[in-house]
């Protein structure tokens, strides 16, 4: 059985980008910032974890329409992950949420 789904509540890290596909559809891409606190010995720590998103279509105009930096959110997709290469030789891995 395979089961790929991911339900996550953060803050933007940035305004969303739009861009479109040679056929019209918007893809937009996005950050999601999600803290999480915890106890280390006496000691109260936090940590972000930084995740890229992208959405499509529908979801995507709405997104880049309503969403700012620093707003709230809760992100629902499926996990992808992607390999290419930059402009200038380096080779990139990256897991987003689609």
């Amino acid at each position: 059985m395979n089961f790929n789904k991911v339900i996550v509540g953060g803050r933007l890290t940035r305004d969303p980008e739009v861009r479109y596909a040679p056929s019209g559809t918007p893809i937009v891409n996005f950050g999601v910032a999600v803290n999480r606190k915890f106890k280390q010995g006496e000691e109260t720590k936090e940590e972000a974890l930084f995740i890229d998103c992208v959405a499509f279509s529908r979801t995507a105009e709405l997104i880049a329409q309503y969403l700012l930096k620093g707003n709230g959110a809760l992100i629902e997709g499926r996990l992808q992950f992607r390999q290419f290469e930059t402009k200038d030789g380096h080779k990139v891995t990256k897991h987003e949420i689609v």
